[in-house]
């Protein structure tokens, strides 16, 4: 039985490309880039060509870039530097649909001297610019918003709310994980000041991250230890990791218009022939302005969790959402703040392509997944409650 993946924005294969360029530094070039002698020191030219391939794809500088563990390591350096660089200020803005690398985060702040506003959204997934501009104080440290939400696809305007905080003097950080490699970004043109992306979300390997620094932005290193990444990072470096990362923004990059294009009309032919297909089913979000890889459908009357168990009999990998909230009965928290009806929330399936994508595995889920539903309807309480004549 053949995986058709489609989950891939819980995490992507590593492109071939980019474990070759890995290999020979876990084992041939295994020198410490700090080291004095060539043989560590040709290692860390090689991370400079990553940093460089980093900054690249997101139209930066590379000494904008340090390198992390990951994208939730990202995110915590870049809130806690703000509120460490200006002590006097207590206030954290975000959203009520960030991911729990930036919601856990706050809520724990608010519970410790700090205050925490959260953003709504509209029913389409749409942040309230109004209320996010009404709460801005002399006491906020920084704002930090999602470009795009990981369950929806949802794009925020994170640009337009970049240029107001610099008016107000007041930092911004943008969680970029889903986002980086999908649509393009130039840093150069706006006024964000840190931006956290993630290794495993761009088909290069876990365990590595990175985090812009918009120069001349005050921060402060979140770990402490050895002069790595120009004092802001201290720790030996993954080298075989940044490399990859390094690989894989190259990737992307040259994958970019296959996914605005191809991938877009997969993810479209999808919709359209479900929607056409199932009744009683709808896309969450706004299908204007989110990610052209990103496909939130509600299947009412039905548990996203039995959808799930009888794709994966036939090979097919999705999810109910998002992948560090899986495992709870709750429907998610991005799904809430929508203000989606539990009886559709609870039948959410996240589908999330990538360049390996085919229109085969396309074809194959629009033949196998309406026979799923009905027989998960014919089955449903719920579902013969809201047949009976009103």
């Amino acid at each position: 039985m053949n995986t058709i993946y489609m989950d891939n924005n819980a995490t992507t294969r590593v492109a071939p490309e980019v474990l070759e360029e890995m290999l020979p530094y876990f084992s041939d070039y295994y020198g410490n880039p700090s080291s004095m002698h060539t043989f560590g020191g040709n290692v860390e030219r090689k991370i400079k060509e990553a940093r460089a391939d980093v900054a690249a794809l997101l139209g930066a500088e590379p000494e904008e870039i340090i390198f992390t563990s990951c994208g939730t390591e990202s995110d915590s350096t870049a809130i806690r530097a703000a509120l460490e660089s200006f002590p006097a200020k207590r206030h954290v803005i975000t959203s009520r649909v960030e991911h729990p690398a930036v919601k856990n985060l706050s809520e724990y702040l608010s519970k410790n001297g700090y205050r925490a506003t959260f953003v709504p959204v509209d029913s389409k997934g749409r942040l309230d610019l109004d209320y996010l501009y009404d709460h801005l104080s002399e006491d906020t440290a920084i704002i930090s918003l999602m470009w795009a939400n990981n369950e929806t696809g949802v794009v925020f305007p994170v640009e337009e709310v970049a240029e107001v905080a610099a008016e107000r003097d007041i930092l911004f950080h943008t969680d970029a994980v889903q986002t980086v490699g999908k649509i393009p970004i130039t840093l150069k043109q706006n006024n964000i000041d840190m931006l956290s992306l993630s290794g495993h979300k761009l088909h290069g390997p876990k365990g590595i991250g990175a985090l812009y620094i918009r120069k001349g932005t005050r921060f402060s290193p979140f770990l402490i230890g050895g002069h790595q990444e120009g004092g802001r990072r201290g720790g030996t470096e993954n080298v075989s990791s940044i490399i990859g990362l390094g690989r894989a923004s190259r990737f992307v990059a040259d994958h970019m218009d296959d996914e605005n294009t191809r991938v877009k009309q997969l993810r479209d032919k999808l919709e359209s022939e479900l929607m056409r297909r199932i009744p009683n089913a709808f896309v969450n979000g706004d299908t204007k302005n989110r990610l052209p890889n990103t496909s939130s459908i509600a299947f009412e009357y039905v548990e996203g969790e039995s959808i799930l168990l009888m794709m994966d009999g036939l090979g097919i990998c999705a999810s109910s959402g998002s992948a560090c909230t899986s495992g709870s009965l709750e429907p998610s928290h991005v799904l809430r703040a929508m203000g989606v009806p539990f009886t559709a929330a609870h039948g959410t399936i996240r589908f999330s392509l990538s360049v390996y994508n085919t229109e085969e595995e396309i074809d194959f889920v629009i033949d196998k997944l309406p026979p799923i539903i009905e027989r998960l309807r014919s089955m449903s309480p719920f579902w013969k409650e809201a047949q009976q004549p009103a």
